[in-house]
């Protein structure tokens, strides 16, 4: 910077031109004829070319690798609670897939539900999903025994009861190991 360049001031609507400069310390007129003192760091050239000390390789390699580096931050992250939540939750029980109990006896309704289970555990293997809650309900337990006996005929998958918070004592979580291909 030299006294009699024009320059702006980075964070106010000013500019002057260069009076006198003091070590780091610059004073400048403004248009409104209001002398002004600020830091060198605080000012822009307006005119004038920048000369080759001012724009070396190594300041451009700098600018380039800050805003390569702002550029991979902008990745979104998962929240470790979102990464737990499973991806897909089948309701069995039977007023969530038939219309009307009505005229169905307790083998229709569980060979409904477990047609459904099925389904959705097929589902899940062509979709690549790792994770299904299958919410069975308390009851006797038979419906449950049922989806037991489904599951231990899949290999590359893991059961367990589910959330208790989430689900209660009525639910089956199943893991999908996903490098495997399903029976």
């Amino acid at each position: 910077m030299k006294i009699g360049e024009k320059v702006a001031v980075l964070d106010d609507d000013i500019v002057g031109i260069i009076t006198a400069i003091t070590g780091d310390d610059v004073t400048l007129m403004t248009s409104d004829e209001f002398e002004m003192h600020y830091s060198k760091n605080e000012l822009v050239r307006l005119t004038g070319a920048f000369s080759k000390k001012d724009v070396s390789l190594e300041n451009i390699s700098e600018i380039i690798s800050e805003k390569e580096s702002k550029k991979r931050k902008k990745t979104i992250k998962v929240k470790p609670k979102e990464r737990t939540l499973p991806p897909m939750v089948v309701d069995l029980h039977i007023h969530q897939l038939v219309k009307s109990e009505k005229g169905l006896s307790n083998y229709d309704m569980l060979t409904i539900q477990m047609d459904e289970a099925k389904r959705q555990l097929e589902f899940a293997f062509k979709k690549r999903i790792q994770r299904i809650v299958f919410i069975h309900g308390v009851g006797e337990g038979v419906l449950k025994v049922e989806l037991d006996f489904l599951l231990k005929r899949y290999e590359h998958i893991q059961f367990y009861d589910a959330d208790y918070q989430k689900y209660g004592r009525g639910a089956t979580e199943v893991y999908i190991f996903q490098n495997k291909t399903a029976n």
